[in-house]
């Protein structure tokens, strides 16, 4: 193989790269747009992170979800309830957006230091989702705190994770089932 072809290929894969990257963006934005507004809405974006990290691989699903992040944070209308802007990043719910992040840091470790099996995938995407409770719950209670008063860990807990536990383990599930249905038809 000469230069040339290698540059090539190697060009046709970014570009491959960069399509999915933007596929996946595209796929958590339209997912959080279907929402039930709550004090954190019920969306399908935890379903879109997890089929997008599962059907990608952990470095294209964690620049989608960057993506996602950053268009939301320069005002596209990404978010939950078509909302966007650096208002909606700092504001009590954006520790969830950004927990995203977590999910997929946890997965592409997981996924690198194991053998990848659906084993292995289940493990990560339920850890990634832990830390991504965890951040945004914290995140949650210093922007309440700041805002409406302090409150406590289980009334937080109560309104922003306790609700969404198994709602997203079913979306773990389903988007796991997705992006094994998919994979064959995209490789």
């Amino acid at each position: 193989m000469d230069t040339t072809e290698m540059i090539s290929q190697k060009g046709s894969s970014n570009a491959l790269d960069i399509a999915y990257i933007a596929l996946g963006t595209a796929l958590i934005a339209v997912c959080s747009w279907i929402s039930i507004p709550t004090a954190v809405p019920f969306t399908l974006q935890t379903f879109a992170v997890f089929t997008v990290l599962s059907l990608l691989g952990g470095k294209r699903g964690t620049v989608s979800i960057l993506v996602y992040i950053l268009l939301g944070a320069v005002g596209a209308p990404v978010f939950a309830g078509f909302s966007g802007g650096l208002g909606a990043i700092l504001g009590s719910t954006g520790g969830y957006i950004v927990g995203f992040l977590l999910t997929g840091i946890i997965y592409i470790l997981f996924t690198k230091f194991f053998k990848k099996s659906l084993v292995v995938e289940i493990i990560a995407l339920v850890l990634g989702l832990a830390a991504c409770y965890a951040l945004g719950t914290v995140w949650f209670m210093m922007v309440y705190a700041r805002d409406a008063g302090a409150i406590g860990v289980m009334t937080a807990l109560g309104w922003c994770v306790f609700p969404f536990i198994i709602p997203d383990l079913i979306k773990l599930a389903l988007g796991l089932i997705v992006a094994r249905r998919v994979r064959p038809v995209i490789k």
